[in-house]
């Protein structure tokens, strides 16, 4: 089947705006073509894109045979890109915020080495959102109204996830599930809803940037 779509079935919006494909570019890797294209041209990068409402991954190919009528792009400019990390970031720790939530259950109904298995294997994601924050520059801000700068979040987070796990690897010793449950419960998640917290301070304080129209070249 093919991708191709008919010009009065499809909408295509760039940073919220119409765009106006040009005829020949009626597949889905045609168009995407084009709106990065566009965004190039405005020195901005194309950063996300949705599907009749449905996040894609830029970096993996589309099949062929789905159909589409509406895509919405999203850019960001170069000075954009540390918001982009901490926004990142914060769908990250939400992520595994949801994870740990539901282990503080499952670990008290299986119990044993499999609760401890699923904990060692729930604590690796725990570090994803401090990894992504090592992407941003050391100078995008400095500290302001009595907020700690980024470096010192970074470190104390570090410092901080390492007793979480320290603790609740203790915890994982007891025979007892109900032991590690309360352990998830009292430091995973405090700890991941204060990062939270750090983060959407961060995220606030970058100024939004104005977008620009796009028009058919």
């Amino acid at each position: 089947m093919s991708e191709s779509v008919p010009p009065h079935q499809l909408e295509v919006k760039l940073d919220g705006s119409l765009v106006e494909i040009p005829s020949e570019r009626r597949s889905f890797a045609a168009i995407c073509s084009y709106l990065e294209s566009l965004a190039l041209q405005q020195q901005r990068i194309l950063c996300s894109l949705n599907v009749d409402g449905q996040p894609v991954n830029l970096a993996q190919p589309r099949s062929r045979s789905k159909r589409f009528a509406r895509i919405e792009g999203e850019t960001m400019g170069l000075n954009d890109v540390p918001a982009q990390l901490i926004k990142a970031a914060l769908q990250q720790t939400a992520n595994v915020r949801t994870r740990v939530q539901s282990a503080v259950e499952l670990v008290l109904i299986n119990g044993g080495q499999h609760a401890r298995e699923l904990w060692w294997n729930l604590s690796s994601g725990l570090k994803e959102p401090l990894l992504t924050l090592s992407l941003l520059p050391e100078n995008i801000c400095g500290p302001a109204n009595g907020r700690a700068s980024l470096m010192q979040l970074r470190k104390w987070q570090l410092q901080q996830l390492g007793c979480v796990i320290k603790d609740v690897d203790e915890a994982c010793r007891s025979e007892d599930p109900t032991a590690l449950s309360d352990a998830l419960e009292k430091r995973a998640l405090p700890w991941l809803d204060m990062l939270h917290e750090s983060l959407s301070l961060w995220h606030e304080s970058l100024a939004p940037r104005s977008r620009p129209a796009y028009q058919k070249a």
